[in-house]
């Protein structure tokens, strides 16, 4: 039987995914890494912040008030993974500039989303850190992969698309 080695981006997937599994939140559990020249920087998971309450401990707020899922983070005092896991790295002193942000992780309930996908208030941290590309697993396993400057492209688009309408309704 031969032995078939997972890419590199298979491997580090799966590395965060076993962080995901850290997770305290009883809807979705994601967990990120970042690489840099094939060393990994930092790791991060969903949840709230250090020292304080654990939703599987004491229950959901977003259930209690029937939040949808991708939204009203206000209920919800989760960190998500990309934030712990660029916020870790500075704790430690590592340069996640230039690295490459692998994400995997489940829903636990049913919803519309990506589990790994990330936020438009992810997205712009990892803009601001300078990470280069973003790898994510998704729900039917396949890999899909991300161009930061892509994201960089679309925000300035999105913010000029938005500012003319705002103008021209004024």
């Amino acid at each position: 039987m031969r032995y078939e080695r997972p890419s590199k981006d298979e491997y580090y997937l799966d590395i965060a995914y076993a962080v995901s599994r850290r997770s305290t939140c009883i809807r979705r559990k994601v967990g990120a890494i970042i690489v840099k020249e094939d060393v990994i920087i930092s790791t991060g998971y969903n949840g709230p912040p250090r020292g304080t309450v654990n939703c599987n401990e004491v229950g959901c707020l977003k259930d209690a008030v029937k939040a949808p899922h991708g939204r009203a983070w206000e209920y919800c005092p989760a960190v998500h993974a990309e934030e712990n896991c660029i916020t870790n790295a500075a704790r430690h002193g590592a340069s996640v500039l230039g690295g490459t942000m692998y994400i995997a992780g489940e829903y636990l309930v049913e919803a519309p989303l990506e589990p790994a996908e990330p936020c438009q208030r992810c997205r712009r941290l990892i803009i601001n850190a300078g990470i280069k590309r973003v790898v994510i697993r998704c729900r039917d396993g396949s890999i899909k992969e991300y161009n930061v400057s892509e994201w960089i492209r679309e925000e300035k688009e999105n913010y000029l698309r938005e500012l003319s309408r705002a103008l021209k309704e004024k």
